[in-house]
């Protein structure tokens, strides 16, 4: 009974706690198809002024509802990176499902500057 209560009261609260708290890796391939509002990322006068260009790697996460919720520059230039940024965040997408509901989504982008 000592064993029951013990799985009940911590083993299965922190099992399930994992498993929502699990999100849903989208490749970047799904995530643009899913896009339906994708504005791009503008050039800054000051990275065209000196001529920088790069890739740029960007993972957000999008809300069940679509909706991007957080933005974090995974690689690039930060003369280029603020501008891919501030596209991303107005990004909307076709919620992504899991096993038939809307869940939580870590995407990855891929952004190419050139002059």
């Amino acid at each position: 009974m000592k064993t029951l209560n013990y799985l009940l009261r911590i083993v299965l609260p922190v099992a399930v706690a994992g498993v929502c708290a699990a999100e849903l890796r989208v490749p970047m391939g799904e995530a643009l198809k899913a896009a339906i509002v994708k504005p791009n990322p503008e050039y800054s006068p000051v990275a065209r002024q000196m001529k920088v260009a790069g890739k740029v790697e960007i993972e957000a996460t999008v809300a069940p509802t679509g909706e991007v919720e957080a933005v974090r520059a995974v690689s690039g230039n930060p003369l280029l990176t603020s501008s891919a940024i501030a596209a991303v965040k107005k990004w909307k997408f076709t919620p992504f499902t899991e096993n038939g509901a809307a869940v939580k989504a870590v995407i990855s982008l891929n952004f190419d500057f050139k002059p």
